[in-house]
């Protein structure tokens, strides 16, 4: 008599969400869609619309791929889904127009694919934690320091980490003094700089300024995606990422190859843009192992390592650095939700260091099943 096999593992992936990167996010929900391991995991496709409403999604990473002419979304309406708010309970329920909710089933583990503010910046980490559920990813504290490239520097710096020059345009200073923000910027940062959203990603709203003259435009810009804006001065170097994996127990951070996006001449993009990650596909290389010398490669790995535990991240990061002709390395930002698609940097420095992508998600997800909520 053959025993009855274990039962799977029910995963809420949950994607879409309120922020501007919500098309990135239902992207990389379809790759995770069609890699996830069947055979242990049962997995429920929860996505947030754009109003704020969770939403039964079929189970078809087809409709949420991002493709030139196609922009997915998550449409409010129909099914919607009500994840549970107090301990000890792991039942979710589902609610139709005009009818009494009623009990879809239980959820051991949430696996947020949010990107940007409302899912990546510790907001929808706090809802899981106060629900004592397990999730997959960084915590509410990390996830807040990571979202907001201000503070994120202001935790390096401290920890000892090596960063580039910034200054920081609040939404305060900007209506009450431009023009002093503006003689600030040049006062303090040399030429070319990055304009960028505080609390944005994927490339959103990142404009590289080479003179005064198209630094208020480019403020501007970027305040429609953030109220808050940092400005970066532009480091001569290249730019070398490392992926990180939350160790097991006590065990350091694990961190993959090093990898370079290299954008490729002749398609128009002066920089890693938001086209030129997800809608141009000849436009960019992915080198992984980057070509730079054991040292620096080795050093991005420490710095990478470093700036994980800084922050206290769980789970995964990225780490993006810059190597200066002269190979000191300092480190630019740390994303807790870094691309996720297949093809995406994470993913394939993971591969290059010997874990498949499927196997990846299986990390993660048995990573957040062994770790507690609360206070750890």
């Amino acid at each position: 008599m053959t025993s009855a096999a274990a039962p799977k593992i029910r995963v809420a992936v949950v994607f879409g969400g309120r922020s501007s990167e919500h098309a990135v996010s239902c992207a990389t929900a379809a790759g995770v869609l069609a890699a996830i391991d069947r055979d242990r995991f049962d997995v429920l496709p929860v996505g947030i619309a754009r109003d704020g409403s969770w939403v039964l999604v079929e189970d078809d990473p087809d409709p949420l791929r991002l493709a030139p002419g196609h922009t997915p979304e998550v449409v409010s309406g129909g099914t919607e889904l009500i994840l549970p708010t107090r301990t000890g309970q792991r039942t979710v329920l589902a609610h139709d127009p005009g009818e009494v909710p009623r009990v879809f089933g239980e959820v051991d583990v949430v696996l947020p694919l949010l990107h940007g503010p409302y899912g990546e910046d510790g907001t929808i980490q706090g809802m899981l934690e106060l629900a004592d559920i397990r999730y997959v990813g960084c915590g509410v504290l990390a996830s807040a320091v990571g979202m907001d490239k201000h503070y994120m520097k202001v935790v390096f710096d401290a920890a000892g980490l090596p960063i580039g020059p910034y200054t920081v345009v609040t939404d305060a200073r900007w209506r009450r003094d431009r023009a002093g923000a503006l003689a600030e910027i040049e006062q303090q940062l040399k030429f070319p700089v990055f304009v960028k959203p505080c609390r944005a990603g994927s490339s959103m709203g990142i404009s590289k300024v080479d003179d005064a003259a198209g630094l208020a435009d480019a403020i501007e810009e970027a305040r429609t995606h953030d109220l808050k804006v940092i400005v970066e001065e532009g480091i001569v170097g290249r730019e070398i990422e490392c992926a990180v994996l939350q160790g097991r127990g006590c065990d350091a951070p694990r961190t993959s190859q090093v990898g370079e996006i290299v954008v490729e001449a002749g398609h128009g993009h002066t920089f890693y843009d938001f086209e030129a990650k997800y809608l141009d596909a000849d436009a960019v290389r992915l080198s992984c192992p980057a070509d730079v010398p054991l040292e620096q490669a080795d050093e991005v790995r420490r710095c990478a390592a470093d700036a994980f535990e800084a922050l206290g991240c769980e789970g995964l990061a990225r780490v993006d650095c810059f190597v200066t002709p002269a190979g000191e390395v300092l480190v630019n930002e740390i994303n807790t939700m870094p691309g996720f698609t297949p093809f995406s940097m994470y993913p394939q420095m993971w591969k290059a260091t010997g874990l498949g992508y499927t196997e990846l998600i299986t990390e993660l997800i048995e990573l957040a099943l062994q770790r507690p909520v609360g206070l750890r």
